[in-house]
């Protein structure tokens, strides 16, 4: 008697470890999707930014990638493409990096930040976040964004 018991406990703890299993899986985001960051380029060292990413303990481990966009405009398919600048590692984290531009200067707002860069975290969720780096006021931003239900 008490084996059956044994036996119905386990497997009943097993179904419960199945479905849990499924229930993940079928909840986790299509990974087809995902972008791999595995076709940069070496950083260059001389490089103000990278410089700056170093001194601030991020180990740059490789710059400008390009992603290239497919875009459907009235059943005509336009090409554009996505630029990460650097990728940059820093206690096991990976943060994708943008460096400021003069032409292309910065809203600080949050509806401005959501704008210019919530696409790079949608593209590469499992990021710790964005690291916008500004050389020429040597400052390095970390944005994270939260998404609230």
């Amino acid at each position: 008697m008490a084996d059956w018991f044994i036996m119905i406990v386990v497997g009943a703890l097993f179904l419960i470890w199945v479905y849990k299993r499924f229930y993940v899986w079928l909840h986790e985001p299509v990974t087809n999707r995902l972008i791999l960051l595995d076709n940069g380029e070496e950083p260059d060292a001389s490089d103000r930014h990278v410089q700056l990413l170093e001194e601030a303990g991020y180990s740059v481990t490789s710059a400008k990638h390009r992603i290239p966009i497919g875009v459907g405009l009235d059943g005509e398919m336009l090409g554009s493409r996505l630029y990460i600048d650097y990728v940059a590692e820093k206690r096991g984290e990976l943060y994708l990096v943008k460096t400021a531009r003069e032409r292309m200067p910065m809203d600080w707002t949050g509806s401005g930040v959501r704008d210019r860069l919530l696409i790079y975290s949608l593209l590469v969720p499992h990021s710790a976040g964005i690291l916008y780096v500004d050389a020429k006021n040597s400052q390095i931003r970390t944005i994270t964004f939260h998404v609230n239900e």
